[in-house]
């Protein structure tokens, strides 16, 4: 490799993205297919590694890299432009792009017994039309807590919302031997169902959307406590969390004790135990206090396991909706014609899975886009392209001088 960063010889990086997304049925007409899609998807994959943000900041990335992507795409008529590749996304079945994703994650990254996948929900703010009277589409995801990948989305639809989405995602995914968690909008009988066919297990907030189960749990809780759990099995963690000013303890209560329940138990598929979490906050000399109540498959001997599930949740919103509205600028996005906004954001969580997987480099997520775009070593390195890239080791501080 020379020292300008350009390699001596032409990467091949799109081999795995090319076997997976080669399904992928090209919604354009033949006589207007002047590029190819697998082009296409792989200048667009590149682009938003990079920092490419819309259609026209891919064309004018496409143009930069040119030479480079000359040495291994097609590109009989050069590379696309703007108004080309925001028709081709526009067209392109969403529903297709994201079991081709699927795929390609399942292919590409292992997600372990225990592994906690979290799905929650998430509005593209920008995406909504006044002149057509389109919503802002919301995306439902799954997200591996701790491998930090994205496995998968899918739309609700425009006049419902995530209880429809999420038994779609579900069926998707592989998640025999996983932990699957949900707040309150997916505390419904047929998304347990659906999570226990796939042979994984749960842990899911209750709230008043659950009326008469979220009231039972609270009784039962209350008197539990009144008598400090003396005739009630129970596990039991905290966690206490200091930082800037802010003091939090988070306790944890879980059991198998269900006789209360007995008459309902078996409308949730699968359901052993029920869990509190009690979390108290100060915050400025000020103190707040909140209780959750939780399903769960899971044994009620295990307060610990119980605890990192429900933690592990919530990364979904600091490690994966803030990256993305942060670092990919999700919230700020105006495209919004037909299945575009969708199909951009499967290509956001493309990329973001991609940067994830980096472990060359300690630097946030922002940065590492930047480093794609200044570096094509770099970039052939994060689309799998072996010995593509080599990171210089950390500089070593000079010993102190002595006196």
């Amino acid at each position: 490799m020379c020292s300008t960063g350009r390699m001596d010889k032409p990467p091949t990086p799109t081999a795995s993205l090319v076997k997976y997304f080669s399904s992928l049925k090209d919604p354009r007409v033949e006589r207007t297919k002047k590029h190819s899609l697998s082009d296409m998807l792989v200048i667009a994959v590149c682009g938003f590694i990079c920092g490419v943000d819309s259609w026209v900041e891919l064309e004018e990335f496409g143009e930069a890299k040119r030479e480079w992507f000359e040495g291994f795409l097609e590109l009989p008529h050069g590379i696309p432009s703007h108004d080309t590749f925001g028709r081709l996304f526009a067209a392109l079945d969403p529903e297709a792009f994201s079991r081709c994703f699927i795929a390609w994650v399942k292919a590409v990254a292992e997600v372990t017994d225990g592994e906690v996948v979290a799905i929650d929900g998430k509005t593209l703010r920008r995406s909504f039309d006044r002149a057509s009277s389109k919503a802002a589409i919301h995306m439902v995801s799954a997200w591996a807590s701790r491998n930090g990948l994205v496995l998968g989305q899918v739309k609700t639809d425009e006049k419902s919302n995530e209880i429809t989405a999420i038994p779609k995602l579900l069926e998707l995914l592989h998640l025999e031997g996983c932990i699957v968690t949900l707040d309150a909008m997916g505390c419904q009988r047929e998304v347990v169902a659906r999570i226990v066919e796939k042979g994984a297990d749960y842990v899911i907030c209750v709230k008043s959307n659950q009326e008469a189960l979220h009231e039972a749990l609270h009784d039962f809780f209350q008197e539990a406590r009144e008598e400090r759990f003396e005739t009630v099995p129970h596990a039991y963690t905290e966690t206490v969390d200091k930082e800037h000013g802010r003091f939090e303890r988070r306790r944890y209560w879980i059991t198998s004790q269900l006789d209360w329940y007995r008459h309902k138990r078996e409308s949730w598929a699968g359901l052993t135990s029920v869990g509190m979490v009690e979390a108290e906050r100060t915050v400025d000399g000020k103190t707040s206090r909140e209780v959750r109540y939780f399903i769960s498959s899971l044994t009620g001997d295990d307060a610990q396991k119980f605890a990192s599930a429900v933690r592990r949740h919530w990364t979904v919103e600091n490690n994966l909706h803030w990256v993305l509205d942060v670092a990919f600028g999700e919230d700020d996005s105006r495209v919004r014609k037909d299945n575009a906004p969708e199909n951009m954001a499967m290509l956001r969580h493309l990329a973001l899975n991609l940067l994830k997987a980096d472990t060359t480099t300690k630097v946030g997520i922002q940065t590492r886009r930047k480093k794609a775009g200044w570096d094509v070593r770099f970039l052939a390195h994060l689309l799998g392209v072996k010995g593509a890239y080599t990171p210089r080791p950390p500089k070593r501080k000079p010993a102190a001088s002595r006196r």
